[in-house]
């Protein structure tokens, strides 16, 4: 099998570390493994199959000099913006985690298990973007149910964790927990977060814009709509909880049929990289704790409306550093390679 020189941009960051790990258990045919970051993480080493790599700065040159040909941007708009056109510009796919690219109307927007006929259109400017954590297993959940009984509308609460904002959102909600435990409530300060994360919830994740819903919450309706090449009416209200790992999902669906629930768990028994759990008498449903290090989407608390039998309510877990970020990445990656 052909080996890629692969690059990773932000290579020192959660998503990057991760990435490198999932690499790394995929056997993915990896040649040359390049790391890259900032020249303030520029010199430092990051572990890859055993053996340390020191840390190159992402620059314009960078990745002719190194001769790389899939590049995962995971470093933050701004630094996909500047430096994606110079490894496209180099030959590289550029598979980019950021929001940069997205809505793009050149660039796909792929989810394997869902639209990666799209892959193809890659070749339009090279770059293929990964799309929103919350929006990944929202639609690992929605497209087979749409496939097979047509969705009308949806409606989300998310309930995402603090490793969403990265390294410093984690080490917020550690340092905010041990103040509290030692009570000395007064000492917290919200930094990362508008409020304090510990013992709290936060129904903002990123900024208000005009219309009073969040960017996060818009994310998910318009990249949602562009994956799933549809235009339906979607509301979402994004949360943030202290939770260390793993995004939780309350999705309420609206079909053009009335919908039973024996039916939608069989379909989405058989989708592609999700795994049902659904036994409420033996308590029996997702968690955080059930998806965190995990590469699936999990599903459960299935049950049709009280009142109006072409609903479906519907609770989904996945880890958003693996099914929301990297583990995506890389199976574009993958189905790229079998082009």
């Amino acid at each position: 099998m052909k080996q890629y020189n692969v690059g990773i941009v932000g290579a020192s960051g959660a998503v990057g570390e991760e990435l490198a790990l999932v690499l790394e258990e995929q056997n993915f045919p990896v040649g040359k493994f390049v790391p890259l970051a900032s020249a303030r993480s520029a010199g430092e080493s990051v572990s890859f199959r055993g053996k340390e790599y020191e840390i190159l700065e992402t620059t314009d040159e960078v990745f002719a000099k190194e001769e790389i040909e899939i590049a995962f941007f995971s470093a933050g708009g701004s630094v996909s913006a500047r430096y994606a056109p110079s490894a496209v510009k180099a030959g590289a796919l550029v598979i980019d985690n950021t929001s940069h690219f997205r809505m793009d109307t050149d660039v796909p927007l792929v989810v394997p298990e869902v639209n990666p006929e799209d892959i193809a259109l890659y070749k339009k400017c090279g770059i293929i973007a990964n799309p929103n954590c919350s929006t990944i297993q929202m639609v690992h959940i929605l497209a087979p149910l749409h496939r097979a009984f047509g969705i009308e509308r949806v409606d989300v609460s998310t309930y995402q964790a603090v490793s969403g904002a990265g390294k410093r959102g984690i080490e917020e909600l550690f340092t905010q927990m041990r103040q509290i435990l030692n009570f000395d409530i007064q000492s917290c300060q919200a930094e990362v977060f508008a409020h304090r994360i510990a013992l709290n919830a936060i129904p903002h994740i990123d900024v208000f814009l005009d219309n009073d819903y969040t960017k996060e919450e818009m994310k998910m309706i318009n990249e949602t709509n562009k994956i799933l090449h549809t235009s339906l009416p979607i509301s979402a209200t994004c949360v943030r909880v202290p939770v260390l790992r793993s995004h939780s999902e309350s999705i309420t669906i609206r079909f053009e049929n009335a919908i039973d629930s024996t039916k939608a768990r069989e379909v989405l028994k058989n989708a592609p990289n999700v795994v049902l759990i659904d036994d409420v008498k033996n308590n029996q449903y997702p968690m955080p704790l059930t998806a965190t290090e995990t590469d699936q989407t999990y599903v459960g608390r299935i049950r049709v409306d009280n009142f109006d039998p072409k609903i479906l309510h519907l609770w989904c877990v996945a880890d958003q550093l693996r099914v929301g970020a990297a583990t995506n990445a890389v199976r574009i990656a993958q189905k790229w390679i079998e082009l």
